[in-house]
């Protein structure tokens, strides 16, 4: 072992050629690249470090023969159950990894304290009153305020947008429920996707508010209808009125809309006990894979482990938390241990106030120039595609490099642009981001809801996932030279 880790220091230090373009592909309905899916050829293998391609090849072989991720991700789910930041599942959840962490041999295994809101759901009943009475599904939305003990009764006037609503006269929404009916929908992207149509969760409150709305609720941000309710965070601006909000199930925000459109007056009660009741005591759960030679410097990975409180949090987030884990743990196991050091973070309060991620960025500012790079897996447990890389230009062909080594598995793509939530505010310390992509053509069907449960986990398809990670984030930690800052301090400080 020792002599493998000598050749791969040796070979990593010598000028990376590109590897040969990969050869032309057949039409597959289960890959949308060219560069995914195709085997290294014997000329590409040249190219790469032998001890690299040695480390890679166990390291996949192992995440696919044997590895733990789906039993951990059931036993989070089951034993610790939903994971809402400030509730007492979450510190339990805290305790548990770090106990589980120590099990597995991880170095530095520690809880870094952070304060996170703590928001209580309560009661959500929700019911149309006229033209007639039908209950209705739905739940408050995070963050909301309730109906201070008894129901708000109110009439609905609909609109599709933030945009629709802030044309409306102020007298057709005054005391009014608002009902916004924009529609997610799959693979549709920047026109109908997630980050297209989230603003009315996350601002609809605001925007109803303004107009002296009574409550607002929203159509659920999210895909698949079978009268399931998408939770999420909202928040309110201040001097906004704190009104409340819900989201409804697709079909009955979609009954009610039918009923508006043919010219009938719709009336709707709500009656929430939700609240919100400060800050309390939290806790990231940091873990370590000590380097051989460059202890101080680090490669950073994980997810976040509070999740909402409808589900088990199985895929948002318990996957991308076993994901980084069940990567280095196989590195132990296996005997790898990369030149610089590989340090797990769970993030808490990912969902409802980023508090974990703002957190570790403050805390570990004094060693922003250590952190080599930051890869955040949050996306569920899809297929893995390949990764986003936010990095100095010039260091990007040298990962592309690396990804050729997972090209066999379907996921060697490396592309411009990546990051997430959780490692966000490490770029103001210069730190290149990097994100695990996936498939995540199903994954907002169970998005936020009660269906979010290990189910729908796929056990090989999560192993792939284990795979890529494991194989490039120990390329990552041995590469020389390391990846540049980035944005590089000098070019930001002449802004």
């Amino acid at each position: 072992m020792v002599v493998a880790a000598l050749a791969l220091s040796f070979v990593l230090q010598r000028p990376q050629a590109a590897p040969p373009a990969p050869p032309s592909q057949a039409e597959s309905p289960w890959l949308d690249d060219k560069n995914l899916g195709v085997p290294l050829r014997s000329a590409e293998a040249a190219a790469l470090p032998p001890a690299l391609l040695d480390a890679a090849t166990r390291l996949a072989g192992r995440a696919l023969v044997s590895n733990r991720a789906a039993e951990t991700l059931e036993e989070l789910c089951d034993d610790v159950g939903a994971r809402l930041s400030g509730s007492d599942n979450a510190n339990h959840a805290v305790e548990w990894c770090v106990a589980r962490l120590k099990r597995d041999g991880f170095e530095n295994v520690r809880a870094e304290k952070v304060m996170v809101p703590r928001w209580v759901r309560g009661r959500c009943e929700a019911a149309m009153t006229s033209p007639r009475a039908q209950s209705m599904e739905a739940c408050a939305l995070g963050g909301s305020v309730g109906t201070a003990g008894k129901p708000l009764v109110a009439e609905v006037v609909a609109t599709e947008s933030l945009e629709t609503l802030a044309k409306l006269p102020p007298e057709q929404v005054a005391g009014k429920l608002v009902l916004l009916t924009r529609k997610m929908t799959r693979d549709s992207g920047e026109r109908a996707g997630y980050g297209a149509t989230v603003s009315i969760r996350t601002n609809g409150a605001n925007a109803a508010g303004k107009l002296g709305a009574a409550g607002v609720m929203i159509r659920s941000v999210g895909t698949g209808n079978a009268r399931v309710v998408h939770t999420g965070a909202m928040h309110y601006d201040e001097g906004v009125p704190k009104i409340p909000a819900v989201a409804l199930s697709a079909e009955d925000a979609e009954m009610l809309e039918r009923l508006l459109a043919r010219g009938q007056k719709v009336s709707v009660s709500l009656e929430l006990g939700c609240e919100t009741q400060g800050d309390v005591e939290s806790a990231n759960v940091v873990a370590e894979l000590r380097g051989r030679e460059k202890q101080d410097e680090l490669v950073v990975l994980g997810g976040h482990l509070d999740s909402w409180d409808l589900g088990l949090g199985a895929i948002d987030d318990g996957a991308g938390v076993v994901i980084a884990w069940e990567a280095v743990r196989l590195m132990k196991e296996l005997e790898l241990r990369p030149r610089r050091t590989l340090r797990v973070v769970f993030w808490m309060n990912e969902e409802n106030g980023l508090r974990g991620g703002t957190g570790y960025a403050e805390q570990h500012a004094a060693e922003g120039a250590k952190h080599v790079v930051a890869i955040e897996s949050d996306g569920g447990a899809g297929r893995p595609t390949g990764f986003g890389l936010t990095c100095a230009e010039a260091d990007l062909p040298r990962v592309q490099a690396f990804g050729a080594l997972l090209r066999g598995l379907g996921c060697g793509s490396v592309k411009a642009g990546g990051g997430g939530a959780d490692i966000g505010p490490l770029r103001k310390l210069h730190v290149p981001t990097m994100s695990l992509n996936q498939d995540a053509r199903w994954y907002f069907d169970y998005h936020h809801t009660p269906a979010d449960t290990p189910d729908k986990v796929d056990p090989h398809e999560l192993a792939l996932n284990v795979a890529a990670l494991s194989v490039m984030s120990f390329a990552l930690a041995e590469m020389e030279p390391r990846l540049a800052p980035f944005p590089p301090p000098a070019e930001e400080h002449t802004r």
